[in-house]
């Protein structure tokens, strides 16, 4: 089947590294996997910071369609990766009804509280996509419920990674505890304040590394400036972060307003406990007592009692180590992805 394939928020060839770009190549490798040709049919990147910049997106949309169509190589659908109301699908919709081709969206998010005021056009736009697709597809029970308030329904594709960087067998350094994050801010800065009061509560004998960087970071390292046992790696390459993952107790992320969070997969994969907050879409990667621990939203005593317990309980750090791997390398691997995308899609008609 020949697949084109859009994501309006941030395309795979996007040069700045996240969550958005890491998945939108993660669904491309799947599709491959399972035998289908994949175009990447545009770069067009709506990302609205405000509402009133929907005219102009859509002046650009209408330039880009103009270039799409001149070389069209028809294909037998079209997938959009994400659209949600900051973000919505200004080309596949068109090209859809224009070619009479299936629409497929993946990820589309839609939630009643922002259908009001100057947002309620572009959340339109997204109600109008994910009603003409002849399959969505979500990836979290929140987005499916909020389809599921447009009457529409949504098949699952549960989160994934590509296990394979993460495989080699774990060293854990006791009390040596990792995270691996943006740093932006927002939620990701939000995030990174809550680890650091949370590390003011516990003693003992451990130590953080952190890897990531971005516009945030001077902010990021001044909430642990007086913690001489956090050290700041900047961006690792993955077979980097991979060895990182391997050598740590656990992995320490709170993860606010996280839509699901890919490194957490990957720190199970390589064979890591989880300690992140009980929100948005962390359950969806994360087995409450089983995988790792979560702890309540916003709750800073909670998460370091859980910090202290996975410190301070080898046993139960090694038994919850154990699932985390066995639980993402034969759960959420790439390969299994690829046979439930494919089986989906072949439905399509």
């Amino acid at each position: 089947m020949h697949i084109a394939f859009y994501a309006p928020l941030k395309s795979p060839d996007h040069p700045v590294p996240s969550g958005d770009r890491a998945m939108a190549r993660l669904l491309m490798q799947a599709l491959r996997l399972a035998g289908h040709r994949v175009s990447l049919v545009s770069q067009m990147r709506v990302f609205l910071r405000e509402p009133v910049g929907l005219d102009q997106a859509m002046a650009l949309a209408d330039e880009e369609w103009a270039r799409i169509v001149a070389t069209w190589d028809a294909p037998d659908l079209f997938l959009c990766y994400h659209p949600y109301y900051k973000s919505p699908d200004l080309l596949g919709p068109v090209l859809c009804r224009d070619y009479d081709l299936p629409y497929v969206t993946i990820e589309a998010s839609w939630s009643q509280r922002r259908n009001q005021g100057d947002w309620a056009r572009t959340q339109e736009l997204v109600a109008a996509g994910v009603r003409q697709a002849a399959l969505n597809i979500s990836m979290t029970g929140r987005d499916a419920l909020g389809l599921q308030a447009l009457g529409v329904c949504a098949m699952r594709l549960p989160p994934f990674i590509d296990t394979a960087p993460f495989g080699a067998k774990a060293m854990p350094e006791p009390g040596h505890f990792v995270t691996a994050a943006m740093m932006r801010p927002g939620d990701k800065l939000s995030s990174y304040a809550a680890l650091a009061a949370a590390l003011r509560r516990v003693s003992g004998n451990w130590r953080l590394s952190i890897a990531g960087d971005g516009p945030a970071r001077d902010q990021v390292q001044a909430l642990f400036a007086d913690m001489g046992n956090v050290r700041f790696l900047g961006q690792l390459a993955q077979p980097e972060l991979a060895a990182l993952y391997r050598s740590g107790w656990a992995y320490l992320w709170p993860g606010h307003a996280e839509a699901y969070g890919l490194a957490a997969l990957e720190a199970q994969a390589a064979g890591l406990p989880v300690i992140s907050e009980a929100t948005a879409g962390v359950p969806e990667v994360v087995q409450d007592g089983i995988t790792g621990l979560l702890t309540p939203e916003r709750d800073v005593d909670a998460y370091a009692q859980a910090i202290t317990r996975m410190l301070t309980d080898a046993d139960m750090r090694d038994r919850l180590a154990g699932a985390a791997r066995r639980f993402v390398q034969g759960e959420r691997d790439l390969a299994a992805a690829a046979a439930r995308l494919d089986g989906l899609l072949r439905g399509v008609r």
